[in-house]
């Protein structure tokens, strides 16, 4: 081996980011926010549809409850996920 080059066991990995809750954030948003999303098609389609004074059948009124509920709450979970990823890409990159 030359004398220059490190070997296999002298380079140091890169330091793992720490778990701040990024992955967590991205995952429970974008599940919450497909399943709100889902609950919004199903009543379009299979649920009865709706009017402007609501759900015309009790499962569509569930469903869209359940659409109103998680569309608002996975869309912010999500949003804040995607700004931690960028800023801790952004700080990995600067290191």
């Amino acid at each position: 081996m030359s004398a220059g080059r490190p070997t296999p066991d002298s380079v140091s990995p890169r330091p793992a980011m720490p778990a701040d809750g990024t992955r967590q954030l991205l995952q429970w948003g974008s599940s919450i926010l497909g399943t709100g999303l889902l609950a919004a098609l199903l009543l379009v389609t299979l649920l009865g549809g709706f009017t402007v004074t609501g759900a015309t059948t009790n499962s569509g009124w569930f469903a869209l409850i359940v659409a109103l509920m998680c569309i608002p709450f996975g869309g912010l979970l999500l949003t804040l996920g995607a700004a931690k990823w960028l800023r801790n890409r952004a700080i990995a990159r600067h290191r």
